[in-house]
């Protein structure tokens, strides 16, 4: 299991020396001071449209903690930029992004929609559920950080950078140090599910989680920020690092098929790692 904790750092008294070092250098620095402060001004006063409302200090948000020195990365599956998907038509004006220190877990989820679709398609399939999020639901951005079709096929969904950790919006109470990865779909139970999407989520995850040295096949302990999740605000909740979405929310999402993927999942994401 692993737990993530603030890691503090130490004041130290400054020499004489060092003290007149820093005030030459915040002297010269007024003007990029000043700018900064009028972006951290303006940033308050976004109107961010998100699923859940931001929690309190600490109660959900993993705090950065040092990596250790032994790595077990992934190689960085390809990605289809949401730039693919997203004509300037469709484009929504949207708050920043916001970020966490570290993704330390990962939920799969299904679209819910039909299955008889063409690879070739999926671009406008990915536009249509962007659509409904940021127009019916009056979302901020689609949900999903990453979408994966039955032909294996990765897309960027949620902006904000496929490198980082963008915060979510797709397991309601646990969207902070986690990602979302869709399946384009739905995988109720009896429906095949393409072992190209299998291999592409296990790919994404491996590669995900491993920039955080996270084992696909652990557990990890999330507090939730929300009462609709299944666990009530502040509850803590210990939850395996690669997780289907009924792991932290009443649903039936990803589906049973899906689901009964899971195990499978985990263990050739720890593969990909290296573990």
């Amino acid at each position: 299991m692993r737990v993530f904790r603030k890691a503090w750092g130490a004041w130290t008294r400054p020499t004489p020396r060092g003290r007149a070092r820093r005030a030459a250098v915040v002297l010269g620095c007024v003007p990029g001071l000043l700018a900064v402060l009028t972006l951290v001004v303006c940033a308050a006063g976004v109107d961010r449209r998100v699923v859940e409302p931001e929690p309190e200090p600490g109660s959900e948000r993993p705090a950065a903690a040092p990596l250790p020195t032994v790595m077990h990365r992934a190689v960085r599956p390809v990605i289809v930029p949401r730039s693919r998907w997203l004509d300037a038509r469709s484009t929504r004006a949207q708050p920043p992004a916001r970020y966490d220190d570290h993704v330390v877990a990962v939920f799969v989820h299904h679209t819910d929609s039909p299955n008889a679709y063409e690879c070739a398609d999926v671009p406008r399939i990915i536009r249509s559920l962007y659509d409904g999020q940021t127009g019916v639901r009056r979302w901020d951005d689609i949900g999903y950080n990453f979408l994966v079709d039955r032909c294996g096929t990765i897309y960027e969904g949620r902006a904000g950078g496929v490198e980082r950790a963008v915060t979510g919006a797709h397991t309601q109470g646990f969207n902070h140090g986690t990602a979302g990865i869709a399946a384009i779909g739905t995988f109720g139970a009896g429906t095949p599910v393409p072992r190209a999407l299998t291999e592409a989520i296990a790919a994404l995850a491996a590669w995900k989680l491993g920039l955080s040295d996270v084992d696909p096949r652990a557990t990890v302990r999330l507090v939730s920020s929300n009462n609709l999740s299944r666990y009530s605000a502040g509850t803590g909740a210990l939850l395996p690092t690669l997780a289907g979405h009924d792991a932290g929310f009443m649903t039936n999402c990803p589906g049973a098929a899906l689901t009964s993927q899971l195990p499978h999942i985990r263990a050739r994401a720890a593969h990909l790692q290296g573990r």
